[in-house]
């Protein structure tokens, strides 16, 4: 831990690999990583829409913006550090939690508030509620990742660099498809719960304990079962919660009257 902590080792680490921009296999493997960073990218743009939705119009497009570009930060970072720690005990088990709570959260609508303090502050809480979805999405998309890149670090931000604009459009296709749809808001969230589920069932502690437990051809189904609970969950809890908030604005209204 002391040399992932230490600035001389990530310096090593970000300067590796780019001397190899003239190979044509530099270019091959960059052409990997954003094809695969594409695939893997599609859960990131509903989060990125759905917690840029509620924001102003002005906000939106620096809000997606920002988000993209923190999730490819997070792809970089998590490469190079995170693959070394999936198999920490309790890890996938705390981000479920936290990504449960802001699948929930994405579900509740906010007061509204035409203060520039307040839409500052909105801007960065999308911003927030987009980092840490994607630290716990992220976990298992870094492994392919990681795979394409090798150990050249250098392959690994140009690709996920580039990849920026592309999930940046995806948001805003989905963005644009929630203001049209708002169902398809409630279908984000499930979404989101049924990754919830899958990143529980697959923590170690979890995982070691099905596995001492049921066949092997039991796990897989498991994990969709606990995906569909985790969906479930999610939309039950946010529509309680979104129930009570717009109760709450609709007597906020009232009392301004």
């Amino acid at each position: 831990m002391g040399s992932i902590m230490d600035p001389s080792t990530w310096g090593a680490v970000l300067s590796h690999g780019w001397s190899e921009m003239g190979q044509a296999t530099f270019w091959v493997a960059l052409l990997k990583i954003m094809w695969i960073n594409i695939l893997l990218s599609g859960d990131n743009a509903v989060v990125i829409a759905m917690a840029c939705r509620s924001l102003p119009p002005r906000q939106r497009v620096w809000g997606m913006i920002l988000g993209a570009g923190v999730a490819v930060l997070l792809r970089v970072v998590f490469t190079v550090v995170i693959a070394s720690l999936m198999s920490l005990p309790y890890l996938k088990i705390v981000g479920g939690i936290a990504l449960f709570y802001i699948a929930v959260k994405l579900l509740v609508p906010e007061h509204e508030d035409d203060s520039e303090t307040e839409a500052a502050e909105h801007l960065w809480r999308a911003v927030r509620m987009v980092a840490i979805a994607d630290i716990v999405m992220s976990l298992d998309n870094v492994i392919a990742i990681a795979a394409a890149a090798g150990d050249n670090t250098a392959l690994l931000i140009l690709g996920l660099a580039i990849s920026i604009p592309l999930i940046v459009a995806g948001a805003a296709l989905i963005m644009s498809l929630l203001d049209r749809f708002p169902i398809l808001i409630w279908a984000g969230a499930a979404l989101l719960g049924w990754i919830v589920g899958e990143v529980i069932a697959t923590d170690p502690v979890v995982h070691s304990y099905l596995s001492a437990n049921f066949a092997a051809d039991m796990l897989h189904k498991i994990e969709i079962a606990c995906g569909i609970v985790g969906a479930i969950l999610v939309v039950a809890v946010g529509g309680m919660w979104r129930k009570s908030r717009l109760a709450a604005i609709e007597q906020h209204k009232v009392a301004a009257e």
